[in-house]
């Protein structure tokens, strides 16, 4: 299924197109980096790593799966979709990948997310200071308007990178909750038995 650009999306084209300037630019591939499979893989191993090692196994597997399916999510997403990337002509990247949703929106959303749900989960610094907690979204937020400013992405596609991220991590979430909440039943009625 193949979707078009929409007028938003040739709105904001344009005026990115029009309005750029240098030091954006730099700084925008900068904060691009911090999506790049690369260093998105590489976060998220470590924090897999680094929980499995401190005994929080649960939420290891929990960073693990969600990240894995998560990338299997969204190049689902998009083939199941296929939509052209902007112009090349004006694209500060190369790039030959269909474009919706953006995979670093999403991505970032996702491993930035779970990182979030996990940190609260395991530290009392962190429950104490949710304000942190902001500091996941907003990373993605940054590096989604960066895929706009370099002009690899339409509006839409990053919007909706970031709208499927935040429902993966629910999910992902809830499903948590569920193992646990099973988990402490099933303990529970071997405790009484």
């Amino acid at each position: 299924m193949f979707i078009s650009p929409t007028t938003i999306d040739e709105n904001a084209w344009d005026w990115v197109v029009q309005n750029r300037s240098e030091p954006w630019i730099t700084i925008a591939r900068v904060i691009t980096t911090f999506g790049n499979t690369l260093v998105i893989t590489t976060l998220a191993v470590l924090a897999v790593v680094w929980l499995a090692y401190a005994g929080r196994r649960v939420d290891a597997a929990y960073v693990a799966l969600g990240t894995i399916f998560g990338y299997v999510l969204m190049q689902s997403l998009k083939f199941g979709f296929a939509r052209n990337r902007p112009p090349i002509e004006d694209r500060l990247l190369n790039i030959d990948s269909f474009s919706y949703p953006s995979g670093h929106a999403m991505m970032t959303m996702v491993v930035f997310g779970l990182f979030a749900v996990a940190a609260y989960r395991c530290f009392a610094w962190v429950r104490d200071h949710r304000w942190i907690l902001l500091l996941a979204p907003l990373m993605s937020i940054l590096v989604g308007l960066t895929r706009i400013q370099l002009a690899v992405h339409w509006t839409t596609d990053v919007v909706s990178g970031w709208v499927f991220g935040v429902l993966w991590v629910a999910l992902c979430t809830w499903v948590l909750a569920r193992y646990e909440s099973r988990r402490r039943a099933n303990a529970s009625a071997a405790d009484a038995g």
